[in-house]
């Protein structure tokens, strides 16, 4: 989904079909209250039955255009700022900081993007992952008993969330990283509550104070995590709000993506026992060749095995999690005959 701000919702005569609904509220409380049941599509299959691909509707005290369409979905995403602009709720913009990745534009968003891209393609940070992922799984692992319930979306939670602020701040399970969690659990059960989003700042910004005071922001340094990344580049606009509004962003994933992927994952393999015997045999044989060969894991060998790979990317499909994303249409744009 796309959600088009129009400047034009009053021209209704030009806009696709669909309702504004009730007065002020709008279709809001139904659009979340299908976001989050088991079948959050009930929302746009409803009205894509009834009006089309592209139809409007009033979410967030707004009217907008939503998108169901492949291509006009691609065309509103590939476009630049000046066409469409990223947009969200007042009240998220409020809470997610003005410095937050999800919020900002133009060439600051470009730049944060371009800085934190490179760095997770980096192999550095490759092999990091590559082997604290096994280093947590396997620690999760040997508590598990023949005798308990194992929950695996909190399970890969837990993990996802050690692997993830590792990479961002270079936080070790300890004390510190227990209180960080617990912090950024009170953030997200609170729906996203503001408090606890101060208190995760203030930790991070103490890193951040931290990293300066030991010369780690010296563009010399070899970045060893996100937060090492954007204090070496130079620019003055790279405050220490913004870091931290940008790394809690990067931690929202670990605790929602991610694990509902992961989650997803083993339960459409448990669906067809062929398939979890294949990606089982495949796995088996890579880790009989490193005990014979006496080497680690790394990042290439997971790329190396066509079905797993095959299995992620098939979860990935299938498990499409994300409801949507929202634009705010700049200016009046004709896409497919439809005025947005």
């Amino acid at each position: 989904m796309s959600s088009l701000k129009s400047s034009s919702a009053k021209d209704s005569c030009q806009l696709p079909l669909g309702t504004l609904g009730w007065p002020l509220l709008g279709e809001t409380i139904e659009f979340i209250s299908c976001a989050y049941s088991d079948r959050p599509e009930t929302f746009m299959d409803r009205r894509r039955r009834l009006y089309g691909k592209v139809f409007k509707s009033h979410i967030f005290g707004t009217p907008t255009i939503v998108s169901t369409d492949a291509e006009v979905s691609k065309f509103v995403l590939q476009s630049d700022a000046k066409t469409f602009e990223t947009f969200y709720p007042k009240s998220l913009t409020e809470l997610m900081g003005k410095s937050s990745i999800l919020i900002i534009n133009g060439s600051l968003h470009r730049k944060i993007h371009g800085l934190i891209g490179s760095f997770f393609k980096s192999p550095r940070l490759k092999d990091q992952i590559t082997k604290d992922m096994q280093n947590y799984v396997q620690q999760s692992m040997d508590k598990w008993r023949d005798d308990q319930l194992i929950y695996i979306q909190d399970e890969t939670k837990h993990i996802t969330f050690q692997v993830l602020v590792k990479a961002l701040i270079s936080l070790n399970p300890g004390e510190e990283m227990e209180l960080l969690k617990k912090h950024f659990q009170e953030f997200i059960l609170g729906l996203m509550s503001l408090p606890a989003k101060k208190r995760m700042v203030k930790i991070i910004h103490k890193i951040i104070q931290s990293k300066r005071n030991s010369g780690i922001s010296s563009s010399s340094t070899v970045p060893k995590d996100v937060a090492d990344v954007l204090l070496n580049d130079a620019s003055e606009l790279f405050t220490d709000d913004l870091i931290a509004d940008n790394i809690i962003d990067f931690m929202i994933p670990g605790e929602d993506s991610v694990p509902i992927l992961i989650t997803l994952a083993i339960k459409y393999l448990s669906d067809c026992p062929a398939a979890l015997h294949q990606l089982t045999e495949e796995n088996m044989k890579l880790k009989r060749l490193k005990a014979q060969s006496g080497e680690p894991l790394i990042w290439s060998d997971y790329l190396s095995l066509p079905f797993t790979q095959s299995v992620i990317t098939e979860t990935l499909r299938m498990g499409n999690i994300i409801i949507g994303v929202m634009r705010k249409a700049m200016k009046d744009i004709e896409i497919k005959g439809t005025k947005t």
